[in-house]
């Protein structure tokens, strides 16, 4: 009896995966910051499956790892739920619907670029797409704030002073940030040592 419980407990969380991701996928527009915003909102406030600080951790891994970010972060919130099974199920519900929708688009592309109605709610759509991406950017520099911890305060402004004023290559700043916090990390940890041997 347990075991069929177990059983359909595995089966309620992967749908519920699969439903959250699809409609997640399937209703988003602008890429990948929207959906990340949007899925802190599902996995954390509605399901809470994952505290703030974890969601921000897998924001961080998705957005730093080659490939695209919805993709990258089902991967690890599938795996964080039930293994490989669920990455499977995570990355199946977020790839199905753009996979879909772009199939068609391809088949009436033209009529699709020469609708002025299609043009003007996709220009509004960006607008939408702007708060929300908005809304990320304001959530993530708060939860870097809350840390209190300077070097990471600082890093975030020089890094937005160095995209936006003078044009550097985003991956360059991320794998400079990553290099800082692994020197951040062992220097704490050398500190540690040194105090719990005196």
């Amino acid at each position: 009896m347990n075991e069929k419980k177990k059983i359909e407990s595995v089966q309620k969380i992967l749908w519920q995966l699969f439903c959250a991701t699809f409609t997640l996928s399937a209703f988003t527009f602008g890429g990948g910051f929207v959906i990340v915003s949007l899925m802190k909102k599902k996995f954390v406030e509605e399901l809470m499956w994952f505290d703030e600080d974890e969601m921000l951790d897998i924001t961080a891994i998705a957005q730093s790892s080659p490939g695209p970010i919805p993709i990258n972060a089902s991967v690890i919130i599938g795996y964080r739920m039930h293994g490989v099974l669920g990455s499977f199920v995570a990355v199946l519900g977020t790839a199905i619907p753009p996979m879909v929708i772009i199939s068609i688009i391809s088949v009436f592309y033209e009529q699709f670029r020469a609708n002025r109605i299609i043009a003007t709610a996709l220009q509004v759509m960006r607008a939408g797409v702007a708060a929300v991406i908005f809304d990320v950017v304001m959530n993530l520099a708060k939860n870097v704030c809350a840390t209190r911890r300077i070097l990471y305060i600082a890093l975030m402004f020089i890094s937005f002073v160095a995209t936006f004023f003078f044009d550097v290559s985003a991956m360059l700043i991320i794998l400079s940030c990553l290099g800082i916090g692994i020197i951040d990390l062992l220097h704490n940890l050398y500190i540690e040592k040194r105090s719990a041997n005196s």
